[in-house]
């Protein structure tokens, strides 16, 4: 982390620990690894068991920022932002997916983390089931929307399926998704994609232990049904759900019933019909998610996203880290939060004058 920080930085997760009211932090930290490091934002105590969720391709651990508030009424929650991804720096030399499970591997170590539930989305699928491949002793294995179809494995076929998917995303998942493949930089991204495309997720699937649970969202067009269906067989274990006008990026549209699919997987809670029952759930909740929030914390939650984008290009984890905790007050349920609506309102009047980027 840079030393050097100007006084208009800005602070609003410090105010953020001045509001007695507001149990809603998140940290940023760096593991390193093989000449770069992995950005790990951590929300939650340590001592429980850790969820540890990983991100696709080109994609930033703020497409989990909906998903990791739920996960975190159940143990800490660490999400990585990998080499090459979201301003960290790049590997040096080849990239390969048993490279970011290397880095995974290191994540774990470092944190001290006992049989994390191992959470992955699109290329995260990848990275996480190579780990889990590798440690028999990792129990429980969430993969939601897992790559690359074995039947559709040229580069073509997966921007063709991928952008179909893409019309079933809301705006906020496609404005992620820009400012991200952005910030990871076409020649990085176009150095990763074939390695994805290539990897064959089914042949590592056949030497994991862990106890899995596979998540598609209803219209992705990526992640068919009989794809995972396919994958599921490969796999000792394996649960499947299918999440109601879902797309892609499910467990962000979605996040509360792909919560609650993960949270009763690893309590053993989720009836298991077979790898060729594909069930639907719906989430009649996160939608409304946005409708609910004042004029204020919706300003807030722009603001402080526009702050966190400046702290990843910047390179800058102390401005990420008051623009999360703010996105996270903002964000966060009523039951995170005072119920009385002048006191949420004076925790989200301490954080929203703060969020700034003025010099």
């Amino acid at each position: 982390m840079d030393d050097e920080r100007t006084a208009a930085t800005p602070d609003p997760g410090g105010e953020l620990a001045k509001a007695e009211d507001a149990d809603v932090t998140v940290e940023v930290d760096r593991v390193a690894v093989d000449g770069t490091y992995v950005r790990v934002s951590s929300i939650g105590e340590p001592g429980e068991r850790a969820f540890l969720l990983v991100a696709g391709l080109g994609i930033a651990a703020t497409y989990y920022e909906r998903l990791a508030p739920h996960l975190n009424e159940n143990g800490p929650v660490h999400a990585l932002d990998l080499p090459g991804f979201a301003g960290v720096p790049r590997f040096r030399g080849k990239v390969s997916i048993e490279r970011y499970a290397d880095a995974v591997e290191k994540v774990i170590d470092d944190l001290g983390l006992v049989d994390p539930v191992l959470v992955g989305h699109s290329m995260g699928t990848q990275v996480v089931t190579e780990v889990a491949a590798r440690h028999p002793e990792i129990s429980d294995l969430v993969l939601i929307s897992p790559v690359v179809d074995s039947h559709a494995r040229t580069v073509r076929q997966s921007a063709f399926r991928f952008l179909r998917s893409t019309l079933h995303e809301p705006s906020a998942v496609r404005w992620h998704g820009i400012t991200a493949y952005a910030l990871c930089g076409w020649h990085w991204f176009s150095k990763v994609l074939p390695r994805m495309i290539a990897f064959p997720i089914e042949e590592r699937a056949a030497h994991v232990q862990a106890r899995t649970l596979i998540v598609r969202g209803e219209h992705d067009a990526m992640v068919p049904r009989d794809w995972i269906r396919r994958l599921a067989r490969v796999f000792p274990y394996a649960v499947l759900r299918e999440v109601v006008d879902g797309a892609h990026s499910v467990m962000h549209a979605q996040a509360d019933a792909v919560a609650r699919l993960a949270v009763a997987h690893v309590d053993h809670r989720l009836p298991d019909r077979g790898v060729g029952s594909l069930q639907r759930v719906r989430d009649d909740s996160t939608a409304s998610d946005l409708s609910r929030l004042s004029p204020s914390e919706a300003w807030m939650l722009v603001k402080s996203r526009f702050v966190e984008l400046v702290g990843m290009a910047k390179n800058d984890d102390e401005t990420l880290e008051a623009a999360k905790s703010a996105h996270a007050v903002a964000m966060a349920d009523g039951d995170d939060l005072p119920v009385d609506p002048a006191d949420r309102k004076a925790v989200v009047d301490a954080v929203a004058p703060e969020a700034d980027t003025t010099s």
